[in-house]
């Protein structure tokens, strides 16, 4: 599942090319919005909340599109006229046209339009978002918070939801507890007075890294150097050698593989 510097990111794109500028045509192709048509309308901007977007667009009364990637959806930009190159054409759910720019997001399993006004309904359980333009240390404050609630719960687990801190995904999990040498499975109460220090670390990365498609937490961007854990089963620790091990943590349909290096990150 994307990342949230990744939807930041394409929010930003899809932003810069839609905002300020009036649909020409829209075609939405799911069952629920098939007859929709918001040709004529202005889009306003597009902002992420966590790993959602949010496409608001003027009228009586002003609308959302609320968009979210899950495991494999995209949002592409094309010229008019220019090929479609994001997946056949059966994989498109939306396209937004305005002068200049196509908007076509494919394999989205989340479409939906609703008034602006009730955004909350989708995405009021968030908690702080990594990559909001209010974060501060107020937010960072309610996120520890949030993480403390369940003091009994796995670390690793607690990260990913996205009901206590917004836009972290599997790959930052790993690498964010890394480099403070937690435990995944670790529990919450066991690494209460590193918890500040793990919210900091993880807005830090995402903010780091939001502007740019490579997500590197090492610093070191050649290939297999960008990451200390993830992706690394079996190969040796950057840091001290250990291999570096994976397994399965959660409750499924939640479950995400782990990686993790076992000597640096002792205990749980």
């Amino acid at each position: 599942m994307p990342e949230g510097d990744t939807v930041w990111l394409a929010g930003q794109h899809l932003h810069e090319a839609l905002a300020g500028r009036v649909l020409l045509s829209t075609d939405f192709r799911v069952p629920s919005l098939a007859t929709t048509d918001l040709s004529g309308r202005e889009v306003l901007q597009v902002v992420s909340r966590g790993k959602h977007l949010l496409t608001r667009i003027d009228g009586q009364p002003p609308l959302s599109l609320h968009t979210h990637f899950r495991m494999d959806g995209t949002w592409h930009l094309y010229r008019p006229g220019e090929p479609w190159t994001g997946g056949p054409g059966w994989q498109v759910r939306v396209v937004l046209e305005v002068e200049d720019r196509v908007a076509v997001g494919f394999r989205l399993p989340v479409v939906e339009l609703l008034p602006t006004a009730e955004e909350a309904r989708v995405v009021g359980h968030l908690g702080p978002d990594l990559l909001g333009p209010d974060w501060d240390p107020s937010s960072a404050d309610e996120a520890v918070r949030r993480l403390r609630t369940n003091p009994d719960g796995e670390i690793g687990v607690a990260l990913l939801d996205q009901r206590n801190v917004a836009g972290l995904g599997n790959l930052y999990r790993c690498e964010l507890l890394f480099l403070r040498g937690i435990s995944p499975w670790a529990l919450v109460g066991e690494v209460d007075g590193s918890l500040d220090s793990v919210v900091a670390l993880a807005h830090r990365l995402l903010f780091t890294n939001r502007s740019t498609h490579l997500q590197v937490t090492t610093g070191d961007t050649r290939r297999g150097r960008q990451h200390y854990v993830f992706e690394r089963t079996g190969r040796p620790c950057l840091r001290c050698g250990t291999t570096i091990a994976r397994a399965e943590q959660g409750e499924p349909p939640y479950e995400r593989l782990t990686y993790w290096c076992p000597s640096c990150q002792p205990g749980g």
